[in-house]
């Protein structure tokens, strides 16, 4: 019984702290990758888009609903952008913020499209999942629509992380398309 005191004690502490670090992160500002041209404008973020499940539902395939709005995982090496490696911007396929570049993309072998850095500015909002599961979750910081995971699981990179996003919330902007600023 005595032994069983400490270590219940210490479980009851455990779990407190958990719960401590389990609450969402706010909005930060992810890093610019230094290999990448700086623009000279400051970067901001469009005006906040907010619609109902059912607007959402309107202009959304099913499957993009699913994922961007209901926050499911498209299947791994399924996806549109896993293995695309042409030069352009990645944006939010539900508002058009653009998210991530093909100079930070990579081929991580996960299956899903994977990059070490989101474009500069608000671009992307990272929150801390609850437990057990504990993942950060990357969504829009436009629209609030769920992209993917970032894991520091790529020490290949730069920056040593890896976005893990789904092909299915994301739409490719060719370089040749990508609007001059």
């Amino acid at each position: 019984m005595k032994r069983l005191l400490p270590i219940l004690t210490l479980t009851l502490l455990l779990a407190a702290c958990e719960n401590q670090t389990s609450t969402p992160l706010t909005s930060v500002t992810v890093p610019h990758n230094p290999s990448t041209p700086t623009s000279t404008e400051p970067a901001t973020m469009p005006e906040k888009i907010e619609k109902t499940a059912a607007e959402w539902k309107s202009t959304l395939t099913p499957q993009q609903f699913l994922v961007l709005r209901q926050k499911h995982t498209e299947r791994a090496f399924t996806g549109e952008y896993d293995e695309k490696f042409d030069h352009g911007t990645y944006a939010c396929a539900a508002c058009g913020a653009e998210l991530f570049t093909s100079e930070t993309k990579f081929n991580s072998g996960c299956g899903w499209p994977a990059f070490y850095a989101a474009k500069a500015g608000n671009t992307v909002k990272l929150t801390r999942e609850p437990a057990p599961d504990t993942r950060t979750e990357v969504t829009c910081a436009r629209c609030d629509s769920h992209l993917g995971h970032i894991f520091d699981d790529a020490p290949q990179t730069p920056t040593g992380q890896r976005y893990c996003i789904n092909s299915v919330s994301l739409k490719f902007i060719p370089a040749a398309a990508t609007p001059k600023k």
